[in-house]
């Protein structure tokens, strides 16, 4: 059995389920996070491979602030099977040992899991971690990967396996089929349809709405530890907190005014001013980080301070505003290509936004690319606009 219609799926998954845990809310929103990150993909008709390890790193976010050592959040029954009570998640330890390293050096925040998985995901953010947090972060995502096994696997009708998903394969091992972009050879997979892909874009807003509507539901009726008090709301608000841009600019923001001081001269994309000097601008996220939580450097440009600390703040362009803005983004990247460690770094990154068949291959196209994504997020997040 296979569900070409996204509305069966989720109806199936969510309503028809027998579920012990939230495993299988998760993997729906998850999928849902990866579909809404690369809105841009064509498919042609053809299948997409989504690593595992990828849907793992936004059940680490997701199931972070449920992992306090000190005030752990169950998600599902635990029992006794003689040899102790079973965890209602196979890597809440692995979390919560990560949460641990964490808040010794950086504090404590529900929202930070989104913070980390980006943190991670970029080279030059990576590389400035200690090896045990590196190491821990690891091993989390190793054991989430597993998890993903039980949910991928029985999702749909009672004792039938693979009804709905087929089973992961290594990306090199299949056929006609696009792998979201930084998909290594050899990672794990699971293969989404043309047409659940496409089901995925046009329901976004409905599915992530109805899989923490369900999830808070659910842990509204999770028997929790005697000094854990928690209802549906403070699920929902656990489920749907963002952090704030935690990690200063400093990197990126240095290197864009040694370009100044070499004379290399911005516009900024909304007003059109020039910007000459340091004191001239902010480097603003053009997607803002509670929609789209990332540093990537296409994401990065210097603008307006004014204007985009009053005018722009959470908001995405509209269509001709963004139209005006292309010529100036492009401008942005080339200049970026000026510095050796900005170029790497803006190929780095967009490595890991764009499928190979896409990828820009001048400033120009990168700011095609880029203004067609955030024109493509606004429509289906209905997000609110300038």
């Amino acid at each position: 059995m296979r569900f070409s219609n996204p509305n069966t799926l989720i109806s199936t998954i969510l309503k028809h389920d027998k579920k012990n845990n939230t495993y299988k809310f998760a993997l729906l929103r998850a999928i849902n996070d990866v579909v809404l990150s690369f809105l841009d993909i064509r498919t042609g008709g053809q299948s997409v491979a989504i690593p595992l390890r990828m849907l793992a790193e936004y059940w680490f976010a997701y199931y972070y602030p449920f992992a306090d050592p000190d005030y752990p959040i169950y998600q599902g029954k635990r029992s006794d099977r003689g040899n102790g009570l079973t965890q209602d998640m196979e890597f809440r330890k692995h979390i919560a040992n990560f949460r641990t390293l964490w808040e010794q050096q950086f504090g404590k925040n529900p929202a930070d899991g989104f913070f980390i998985i980006e943190e991670f995901r970029l080279v030059r953010s990576r590389t400035q971690y200690p090896p045990n947090l590196l190491k821990a972060y690891e091993q989390a995502i190793k054991v989430i990967v597993r998890a993903l096994d039980k949910p991928i696997r029985y999702s749909g009708p009672p004792d039938k396996i693979w009804a709905v998903f087929p089973q992961p394969q290594p990306f090199n091992s299949l056929k006609r089929v696009i792998a979201v972009p930084g998909t290594h050879p050899n990672e794990i997979c699971l293969v989404l349809s043309a047409e659940l892909w496409k089901g995925f874009q046009s329901l976004s807003l409905w599915i992530e709405a109805l899989c923490i509507h369900e999830w808070s539901l659910f842990v509204d009726n999770v028997r929790q530890s005697d000094n854990i008090q928690i209802d549906r709301g403070d699920v929902y608000r656990l489920l749907t907190a963002r952090p704030d841009n935690r990690r200063p600019l400093t990197w990126e923001r240095n290197h864009i005014e040694v370009l100044l001081m070499q004379g290399h001269i911005f516009t900024c994309p909304w007003t059109q001013q020039q910007i000459k000097s340091k004191s001239d601008f902010d480097l603003d996220h053009l997607i803002p980080l509670a929609l789209y939580p990332t540093n990537a450097l296409w994401n990065l440009v210097p603008a307006d301070r004014k204007f985009n600390q009053h005018t722009k703040r959470d908001r995405l362009p509209k269509l001709e505003t963004l139209e005006r803005a292309k010529p100036h983004l492009a401008l942005a990247y080339t200049h970026y290509t000026r510095s050796p460690i900005l170029n790497q770094t803006l190929i780095d990154d967009t490595a890991l936004r764009f499928t190979t068949h896409q990828r820009p291959q001048s400033p120009d196209e990168l700011a095609v690319l880029v203004a067609r994504f955030i024109r493509e997020l606004a429509e289906a997040r209905n997000v609110a606009q300038f």
